[in-house]
């Protein structure tokens, strides 16, 4: 049944790769209610989101709920339980974490910062996105550094860390530059694309997703060095320690076997529906040392382990 508003459920086809269970079989955790249920062919719901292309987002009139986030999810339950069954819920930023946190939804599988705060009500897996800020421009742009935005004018986004960052970057370089507030990304990506500024600065991924849903996608691209890098994790319920013990070991399987790297490559190297668009976004150096030394530090620590 069609269903695109808040709480809804929706059935969807599994598009991930199915893994072997038999390394988690007799995996710590198996007293775990929760764990038992779902091996028994329980339903897990997956929270996702409608439009954060391309880490979780929805196809067509069918809801389809695809992205790196939604098919890392998949492939972590369906590792841990083969049998359970998959449900699809929409989430927004605002009502993320009380539905993790009270047990509406059993998974966040978008793009949220690993935080201090955050982890007083739910648990993180281990980073498996690192987002970098960035700036996206036209791509007859000459800009390619930060530094070059003195005396022009910049789209951000209100309430982000971005913004936060590209002040502190400006004031340490002596830059001054007209800074234009929006709402989401989409206002923020037509002042770009109208002309009005010069730069939108935000999270490359969240940058890579606006300008695969633009209009025309080929008259943009991503570019500056990297000002700020926070850890991205999917988040799941911090009452069973059981859970993220398990979670952690798929992920940490995937990461050693090089599963982890083929599902960035698919979802940010190659064209994906539905424009069939190549983001063309390299991975990054500070996500290739997350693969090679795994961890869950959030964003307060990460500077250490950078």
């Amino acid at each position: 049944m069609k269903s695109v508003v808040k709480f809804s459920l929706a059935s969807a086809a599994l598009t991930a790769a199915v893994f072997t269970s038999a390394a988690y079989a007799a995996a710590p955790g198996a007293a775990s209610a929760t764990l038992q249920r779902w091996q028994a062919g329980g339903t897990v719901v997956l929270g996702v989101r409608e439009s954060a292309t391309p880490m979780s987002y929805a196809l067509g009139a069918n809801e389809k709920f695809v992205g790196y986030h939604t098919e890392l999810c998949e492939q972590v339950v369906r590792t841990i339980a083969p049998k359970a069954q998959l449900k699809y819920m929409v989430l927004t930023p605002q009502n993320t974490m009380p539905l993790i946190q009270n047990g509406t939804a059993d998974f966040n599988c978008a793009s949220m910062t690993n935080s201090l705060k955050r982890q007083d009500q739910v648990a993180f897996g281990l980073t498996t996105y690192v987002s970098e800020v960035r700036m996206a421009v036209a791509r007859n742009q000459a800009i390619t550094s930060f530094k070059q935005l003195d005396g022009k004018k910049v789209s951000v986004l209100t309430g982000t860390t971005a913004v936060q960052i590209l002040r502190r970057f400006a004031a340490e370089h002596g830059i001054q530059f007209q800074t234009l507030m929006a709402k989401d990304q989409f206002e923020a990506f037509l002042l770009l694309e109208s002309g009005r500024v010069d730069a939108f600065v935000l999270d490359d991924n969240m940058l890579a997703g606006v300008i695969a849903q633009s209009k025309h996608p080929e008259g943009f691209k991503i570019v500056g060095e990297v000002i700020g890098a926070e850890p991205i994790a999917i988040q799941f319920s911090k009452a069973d320690p059981a859970i993220k013990q398990a979670v952690d070991g798929v992920i940490r399987q995937m990461m050693a076997n090089g599963d982890l790297e083929r599902l960035y490559a698919k979802w940010y190297l190659q064209p994906i529906p539905p424009k069939q668009m190549n983001l063309n976004l390299p991975m990054g150096e500070t996500l290739k040392k997350m693969i090679a030394q795994p961890n869950d530090v959030p964003v307060e620590q990460f500077d250490s382990v950078r």
